[in-house]
């Protein structure tokens, strides 16, 4: 088999995994938006989803107003942070997703680094 068609059957079969596990038990979904430093939106920042204890990463785009969404996933605790511009935010720690509801969540940008240039003779 070749490479490519091995990680294709890694991909759908990670895929069909994951969906019989949400299917195992109460299923929730997380939604958001990603803003800036000054509280503007973040478009196509990349947005990562993980269980607390570190396993199970999953990743989203936020979409052109900084919004993002994961959906079916499992009652419990995960942690999300996002990057964007080769910056990431904090990691926001055990956000609890409960059986057939939708929990909000923003996350916040820190603000670009002052970056100052010393040119020496």
């Amino acid at each position: 088999m070749k490479p490519l068609q091995r990680f294709a059957c890694f991909l759908l079969l990670t895929a069909a995994l994951g969906m019989a596990a949400s299917a195992n038990g109460p299923i929730g979904e997380l939604q958001g938006t990603v803003l800036d430093s000054k509280g503007k939106p973040v478009p196509d920042a990349t947005v990562t989803l993980q269980t607390s204890d570190g396993n199970h990463p999953h990743a989203t785009h936020t979409d052109a107003g900084g919004h993002f969404k994961f959906t079916r996933f499992e009652t419990g605790q995960y942690d999300l942070r996002a990057y964007s511009n080769g910056m990431f935010s904090d990691w926001t720690k055990r956000i609890s997703i409960h059986s057939k509801k939708i929990t909000e969540v923003t996350l916040r940008m820190p603000p670009p680094a002052d970056v100052s240039v010393t040119v020496s003779q």
